[in-house]
């Protein structure tokens, strides 16, 4: 298709659907908008004014923040995906076991980097604030890296276990209901999952992650931090997601569960194991689950037993977003909803920048149903 065919086809769309004509001048709106801010320019638009000023270095910042936190959404993502493409239902415990991965990960953490300065309960549990403050066992990945990484370890190994527990004793013996009966035990597997949690390691929030100095890069017309967690974040994010893809395109498994998550009847016939491809899928997305509740938790500095259930609408977000059952997609989703979740705060209140990241969701859904990545099913 040539220039003129595009633009053609593109007329014949706006004009054919008003609410596309007024989003897509909204858009060109904020740009410039955004634009004019950056630069220090105003122009005057009847009654309003766009632009203005914005500080660069701050603008980047919300940037940068998008970038890790989408990624964050991406991985803990790519589980919800991985479930709802190979075995057909929307699970609702997702949040709590993300919830399960920040804890375990955070008390393995702290039993090594705090070893001998409070008790082992103390340590285990994540309770800090009742012997010794976080400052005092200096969990960061500057202090106490083995430590870091070994709870990485340790949060991955705890979910997947949890998650195949929860497939044996609920999900297996509903394998052949409807996604809808699946789908209310899986809130059912939430509620109880996660006041378990609370029970065990207790209701109240607490801080986890000593400080750290960030690194500080000069810019033009500023400077901008960045943390050393940050860092660890988006170096790990991107590694598990490398991994993954590899996994999936060039090993037997991977062959095995892409092609029953294209046909399970198809399948099952020409001989896929498809319990132990089950297996492998739980084993997989839970694991990336638990290291994306640890990593959040490295990034916000702070935990509570509701923290992974506030996060799910986020997630289901960037999974509708990207197109459900793609995991590509829900990298690209998660990056979508945490970049306009962050760069919103332009233009309106931190208040409301959850509103806006579910907008986009919204908007997408109505004009591209079938997420960023149409078609796209499987990896």
């Amino acid at each position: 298709m040539g220039i003129a065919e595009t633009v053609t086809a593109g007329r014949r769309a706006i004009s054919g659907s008003p609410l596309l004509a007024i989003v897509l001048f909204a858009v060109v709106v904020l740009v410039f908008d955004l634009l004019g801010k950056l630069l220090g320019i105003t122009v005057p638009v009847g009654p309003i004014s766009l632009g203005g000023e914005y500080d660069v270095p701050r603008f980047i910042g919300l940037l940068r923040t998008g970038v890790v936190v989408g990624l964050l959404f991406g991985l803990a993502g790519i589980g919800l995906s991985m479930t709802y493409s190979i075995l057909n239902f929307a699970n609702f415990s997702h949040g709590d076991l993300i919830t399960v991965g920040g804890f375990t990960g955070w008390g393995v953490a702290y039993l090594i980097a705090g070893w001998g300065s409070a008790g082992l309960g103390t340590l285990f549990f994540v309770r800090p604030l009742s012997d010794v403050s976080t400052g005092a066992i200096g969990a960061n990945v500057i202090n106490t890296p083995v430590a870091i990484v070994v709870g990485l370890v340790g949060a991955i190994v705890a979910t997947m276990v949890v998650a195949v527990v929860i497939d044996k004793l609920v999900y297996k013996p509903m394998r052949d209901r409807s996604g809808i009966s699946l789908l209310i035990a899986s809130i059912g597997v939430a509620l109880a999952l996660r006041y378990v949690i609370q029970f065990v390691y207790g209701a109240r929030r607490r801080g986890v992650t000593a400080s750290v100095d960030s690194y500080t890069l000069g810019l033009g017309a500023g400077s901008v931090s960045i943390s050393p967690h940050a860092i660890t974040i988006v170096a790990v994010s991107i590694a598990l997601m490398i991994g993954l893809h590899l996994m999936l395109q060039r090993t037997k498994l991977g062959k095995a569960m892409r092609a029953m998550a294209d046909n399970k009847d198809l399948a099952l016939v020409t001989g896929i194991p498809t319990e132990r491809v089950v297996l492998a899928t739980w084993l997989i997305g839970a694991g990336l689950t638990g290291a994306a509740g640890y990593l959040m938790i490295l990034f916000r500095g702070n935990i509570g037993f509701d923290f992974g259930w506030l996060l799910l609408l986020f997630i289901f977000a960037a999974v509708i977003l990207g197109g459900i059952g793609s995991i590509y997609g829900a990298i690209a989703g998660g990056l979508v909803i945490g970049i306009v979740r962050e760069v919103s705060l332009v233009w309106i209140p931190s208040d409301l920048n959850a509103a806006a990241a579910f907008a986009i969701m919204i908007l997408v859904l109505v004009f591209r149903p079938e997420g960023i990545f149409k078609g796209v099913s499987t990896a």
